[in-house]
C-alpha cells in the first residue's frame, strides 16, 4: 500500500530536505539512521498514484532517461524503489517551471539524466551552472527595462534627425534587415515608405527599434513586447515592468507563460530546490 504521509509531500512537489527525509524514514524506504534500510518497493501505478501522473507516462520518464532502469520481476513487471521516487520528484522539480530561452529547459533536463545515472557530483556541478545562468537571464530581462525606460523618459541619446533605409537602420542597430522585417511583420513597427516605395525610418522609429532590440536580447517575446508597446502608445507613463508581466485576459494560456521575469524567479527557487534533493539523494543512495 501507498504511505499516507508521502502523499502531500508528493502532490505538492516540495521536497525540502527536512520534510523529505522525515517522510521517508516514517514510510520505511530509508533507514533512520539515514543510510539505505529495509528498501519498500512500489508498481508502475502506485508510483503513478503517488505522482500524480498517468501509469504511461511513468514509463516516458523510463524512456527518456529521466529515472534510472527499475529492476523487472519474472511476469516483467517493472519494480521502483524508493531512489526512484527521489527522481520522479527531482524531475517533477526541473520540469515544473517552463524557461525556454537559451537552451535553459535542455539544462534542467541534463541534471535529471545525469542524477538517473547516478553521478550526483556532475547534476550539482550542472545545477550550479544553470543557477548562475538562470541569474544571468534575470539580469539581463532587468537591464532591457532599465534601457526601454531610459529611451522613453528620454534619458538615452536620441538619433539625428535624418531619415534612414533599412540597411541603415539595420546597421544601426546591429541587427540584420530580416530581423527588422520580421520585427515589422508581427506589428511592432509601422514603417513609412517614400515615393518609390522604399522604407524609410525617423529618429522616433529607432528609438522604439532600440527598445525593442533590448527586450528581444534579454529574450522577451514578440508578444510581450508589442503587449508593452500598445500599452505605451496608451498611456506613456504605464510601468514597463508590470506591463511586460501582467498576461491580457484575452490571453492563451502560451502568451501566459511569457511572463519572463516571474517564470526566471521562480526557476531560479526551483533552482535551490534542485540542489537540496540532490545533496540529500547523494547523501542517501
Amino acid at each position: 500500500p501507498i504511505c499516507g504521509s508521502l502523499l502531500p509531500v508528493f502532490t505538492n512537489f516540495r521536497l525540502e530536505t527536512l520534510h523529505y527525509n522525515t517522510n521517508l524514514v516514517s514510510c520505511g524506504m530509508i533507514g533512520k539512521t539515514g543510510g539505505v534500510g529495509q528498501m519498500k518497493t512500489y508498481r508502475t501505478a502506485q508510483v503513478a498514484q503517488m505522482i500524480g501522473i498517468h501509469p504511461n507516462t511513468v514509463r516516458l520518464y523510463e524512456e527518456l532517461g529521466l529515472i534510472s532502469r527499475p529492476e523487472r520481476r519474472a511476469n516483467g513487471y517493472r519494480v521502483f524503489t524508493a531512489l526512484h521516487i527521489a527522481q520522479f520528484f527531482l524531475a517533477r522539480t526541473a520540469l515544473r517551471v517552463e524557461v525556454l530561452q537559451n537552451g535553459l529547459r535542455a539544462n534542467a533536463v541534463e541534471i535529471v539524466k545525469a542524477s538517473a545515472a547516478g553521478e550526483f557530483d556532475r547534476a550539482l556541478l550542472l545545477t550550479g551552472r544553470y543557477e548562475e545562468t538562470l541569474k544571468s537571464e534575470r539580469e539581463n530581462a532587468e537591464e532591457a527595462l532599465r534601457i526601454a525606460g531610459e529611451i522613453l523618459s528620454g534619458a538615452a541619446p536620441e538619433d539625428g534627425g535624418t531619415m534612414m533605409t533599412r540597411k541603415e537602420a539595420a546597421a544601426c542597430l546591429q541587427v540584420t534587415a530580416d530581423i527588422l522585417r520580421n520585427w515589422e511583420l508581427n506589428g511592432l513597427l509601422t514603417v513609412k515608405r517614400r515615393q518609390n516605395g522604399y522604407r524609410v525610418y525617423s529618429a522616433g522609429d529607432i528609438r522604439r527599434l532600440r527598445i525593442i532590440r533590448a527586450l528581444r536580447c534579454a529574450n522577451y517575446s514578440l508578444a510581450a513586447i508589442l503587449r508593452m508597446l500598445s500599452a505605451l502608445s496608451w498611456d506613456p507613463a504605464a510601468d514597463i515592468r508590470q506591463v511586460l508581466d501582467t498576461p491580457g485576459e484575452d490571453e492563451s494560456v502560451i502568451s501566459v507563460c511569457d511572463r519572463l521575469i516571474t517564470s526566471l524567479d521562480a526557476a531560479i527557487r526551483n533552482a535551490g530546490e534542485l540542489r537540496d534533493q540532490l545533496n540529500h539523494m547523494k547523501m542517501q543512495f
